[in-house]
């Protein structure tokens, strides 16, 4: 009876976060399509969730396509495969590396600032003045981070995509001893639109879920410090869970496309 006990209580518990989840973004939607609009917090959130994360992103994208051209190299020059290194560096930024580390670097940096960030505001009572004051939380707080999230992070996996392949491109003329004008009508000859198109759009659901993710656990952050913690740990951990299996289910779209 404790084991059914103890299960049926971890299944309430998940069953409760599904419905609560579900209802906050029906809510964002609902008041996404109505007035008023914060025009000010849309571009204040675009610069701290777009431009901010610019630095770091640009850095995880260099150092990695740099990393991948060694690791290619080393692997294709056992099958004396070496020439395919441009290919696999741009095919692999742009499909997969780009999008899920410039999605997991962003949940990490950005989740985790939103939900602090509102979860102070709801410990120290800022909400509830917010209510007062007849301004709604989710279209003042909510609506500008979403906006600014689902249509920057695109945009950030699309600089984090060159970055990472001029990266390989480094490493590849300086280290590995590919010609200049080699390495680059290789990259550009294979790859595609899809292979861009691919990561583009899941940077678009990459942006939705770390913003709701932030939102969602900063609003159901509990009182004292020790629950703005709790919070913003959660989103990050929910955002990277959630962007990792939203990959897959994606890729294989595309796979089957």
């Amino acid at each position: 009876m404790k084991i059914l006990k103890s299960v049926g209580k971890s299944f309430n518990i998940f069953l409760q976060k599904v419905g609560g989840v579900t209802k906050f973004i029906i809510s964002i939607f609902s008041n996404l399509i109505t007035l008023p609009i914060y025009g000010r917090e849309i571009v204040k959130a675009f610069f701290q969730i777009g431009w901010m994360s610019l630095p770091v992103l640009g850095l995880t994208a260099l150092f990695t396509g740099g990393a991948l051209a060694l690791q290619i190299y080393a692997g294709g020059s056992r099958f004396n495969a070496e020439q395919v290194v441009p290919a696999i560096v741009a095919i692999g930024m742009t499909r997969e590396l780009g999008p899920v580390l410039g999605g997991l670097i962003v949940a990490a940096r950005v989740a985790s600032s939103i939900a602090a960030e509102i979860g102070t505001m709801k410990v120290t009572e800022q909400l509830d003045a917010l209510i007062t004051l007849s301004t709604n939380p989710i279209k003042y707080l909510v609506i500008p981070r979403i906006i600014a999230a689902t249509l920057s992070l695109p945009v950030l996996i699309a600089v984090g995509d060159s970055i990472g392949i001029l990266g390989g491109y480094v490493v590849g003329v300086n280290r590995l001893d590919f010609s200049s004008s080699t390495y680059l009508v290789s990259t550009a000859s294979m790859l595609q639109f899809s292979d861009i198109y691919s990561g583009i759009v899941k940077g678009v659901f990459f942006g939705f879920i770390i913003s709701v993710s932030g939102c969602y656990s900063g609003f159901n952050s509990s009182n004292g410090a020790e629950g703005v913690g709790k919070a913003t740990k959660s989103a990050v951990v929910t955002a990277c869970v959630f962007i990792l299996a939203t990959n897959y289910v994606l890729t294989e779209a595309f796979f089957n496309s």
